[in-house]
C-alpha cells in the first residue's frame, strides 16, 4: 500500500523525517525567513491606528 505523505509545501518534494513537513532543512529555512520577513500574513481584523507615530510614547 502506497504511502499518503503529503509533498513539501515548496518544491513539491517528498518530505524527510527529521525537517517534516519539509524535503530538507533548506527549505525548512526558506519557509522561516519568509515568516520572519513578513512574507507570511494571517488574515484579520484591520488595527486602528491610535494617532502615534512609530517611536513616539504615549506620556
Amino acid at each position: 500500500m502506497p504511502s499518503r505523505t503529503k509533498p513539501c509545501p515548496l518544491c513539491g518534494k517528498p518530505p524527510a523525517t527529521e525537517h517534516a513537513p519539509f524535503c530538507g532543512r533548506g527549505c525548512k529555512d526558506r519557509d522561516l525567513l519568509k515568516w520572519l520577513d513578513e512574507g507570511y500574513r494571517v488574515p484579520g481584523p484591520a488595527i486602528e491606528s491610535d494617532g502615534l507615530d512609530s517611536g513616539e510614547t504615549d506620556r
